[in-house]
């Protein structure tokens, strides 16, 4: 499903444990991180999307967590041009993205990336609040941004980590930390 202007609509979740400490997955056979993410089918609303998502990419069912918020209105990201299927109709361009702030309430044992026939992630770590953004692929950064800002008062209300000056590329997380996906 995409719109007049190109974009498909789309999901994204950041899962937060109790410590501040955000989910960060792995692209499966790839050195990709990301949050779990995934487009909303037609006729299904945001909220629906996300916990189909949810399932699907980290094994989770609403139990398991509680949403502490939402971005008040679509982010978008425009896609490099060499990623562009032009021969696809519509044309998608890029996405549009209702962020979601959720917090972890069972067990991280309850994460499971092969929940769904066809896995999206490989591995996982908990990570500082604002590594995504030294770790995301460039055309995704901004959209991160501009979720992670408007998000960071719901899970710290006493105040958020101040984020990095300048988020520049890095390094993914620590062999010995990552949590495989099985």
């Amino acid at each position: 499903m995409i719109d007049a202007q190109g974009f498909r609509p789309n999901v994204g979740i950041i899962l937060a444990n109790d410590a501040g400490e955000l989910l960060w997955a792995r692209r499966i056979g790839q050195n990709a991180w990301q949050f779990p993410q995934g487009g909303i089918q037609r006729d299904e609303s945001p909220e629906a999307a996300l916990y189909r998502e949810l399932h699907e990419e980290v094994g989770l069912r609403p139990a398991d967590v509680a949403v502490l918020g939402a971005t008040r209105g679509w982010l978008r990201y425009r896609l490099p041009p060499h990623l562009i299927r032009r021969r696809q109709r519509p044309t998608c361009i890029g996405q549009k993205q209702v962020w979601f702030l959720l917090r972890l309430v069972a067990d991280e044992a309850r994460v499971q990336l092969d929940a769904c026939a066809n896995p999206e992630f490989d591995a996982w770590n908990w990570v500082s609040y604002w590594h995504p953004l030294s770790q995301i692929v460039a055309f995704k950064r901004d959209v991160y941004q501009k979720a992670l800002e408007e998000l960071a008062p719901v899970l710290f209300p006493q105040g958020a980590p101040r984020p990095p000056a300048d988020p520049g590329p890095g390094q993914p997380p620590a062999v010995d930390a990552i949590r495989p996906g099985s």
